[in-house]
């Protein structure tokens, strides 16, 4: 097994093409698939499912790439550290539920260095691919919430990948809605006021469940739902549709302007508010990098501890 096969493994996972990865790679697709092919021979496993529209990483495959993600990153720090090749860059990664805050504190950290000598990349994405991006090292920080809820699976996922929560802040639910809402001056708003308007919430794929939701109380069986994948739609179902959604109540009125607000959520006996504990994960053992340290720095900042 050599780095460079390592490497091959690692960039066809991303790409999720053996052409793509080819090209990426510079070399010829019958020669990255030799090198794929008798690294699987050598370590007896399949890494890849091959079909007719790509690949896709087995169970074995995903596990061998939590470990070779961990030997290639050593590499590339000892490369940084004692190569002369002045065009190497660092990777930092952050992947996050949908989270302006986040986003925030990412476009502050990135501020602060010099991005000829750093590669930066933000994937905001699904509950578990947020997991699964930190615990395979593609993101060194993640940022999720835990609730009573959603903590015992959630906990459960995080441990399978050796991966730590810190807790940020704690929050109450919040509605969040267009400024223009019909309920959006009231000083809190119960669920049966929301009846008549249409839910929005985050897509978590097809292995989605209630204890993946990207909003709290996602265990309420709401009259109307929309499902979408990323927030700049979400906004503009708010405030084309009267929908709205559940959240921290934390919201950058810089990324997301002065036109949505939010709205305490208003309890009752059946529909009891909840605590959302969003916090970020990091492997199990890891030491923050530099621009992690910052990246932390800058959402304890921001949201005010």
């Amino acid at each position: 097994m050599t780095l460079q096969q390592i490497h091959y493994a690692i960039v066809v996972a991303e790409s999720g093409s053996m052409n793509k990865a080819a090209e990426m790679l510079y070399i010829t697709q019958p020669s990255l698939t030799s090198s794929v092919k008798a690294l699987e021979n050598e370590i007896g496993i399949n890494i890849f499912f091959r079909t007719g529209k790509g690949v896709t990483l087995t169970a074995e495959g995903v596990d061998f790439l939590r470990y070779a993600r961990q030997v290639y990153q050593q590499y590339e720090i000892l490369e940084i550290k004692y190569s002369d090749k002045a065009n190497i860059k660092r990777k930092f990664g952050v992947s996050t539920q949908h989270y302006s805050f986040a986003v925030q504190a990412f476009v502050e950290t990135v501020k602060q260095f010099d991005t000829h000598k750093y590669e930066f990349a933000l994937r905001e994405t699904k509950t578990l691919e947020v997991i699964n991006d930190v615990g395979m090292l593609k993101s060194e920080i993640g940022i999720l919430y835990l609730s009573e809820y959603n903590s015992r699976i959630i906990k459960k996922l995080l441990r399978d990948n050796s991966l730590i929560f810190h807790k940020l802040i704690d929050c109450n639910a919040y509605v969040y809605l267009h400024k223009n809402h019909p309920l959006a001056k009231e000083s809190a708003i119960g669920l049966e006021q929301l009846a008549d308007y249409s839910c929005l919430s985050f897509e978590q794929g097809d292995k989605s469940s209630f204890y993946l939701s990207e909003e709290i109380l996602s265990d309420i069986e709401y009259p109307q739902t929309i499902k979408t994948n990323d927030r700049a739609t979400m906004l503009n179902l708010m405030k084309g549709l009267n929908g709205y959604t559940l959240c921290s109540g934390i919201i950058s009125e810089d990324l997301n302007s002065s036109d949505y607000v939010t709205v305490p959520f208003r309890e009752d006996e059946e529909h009891r508010n909840t605590i959302m504990t969003i916090g970020y994960i990091i492997k199990d053992g890891a030491v923050p990098s530099p621009i992690a340290e910052v990246y932390i720095e800058q959402l304890k900042m921001y949201l005010g501890i």
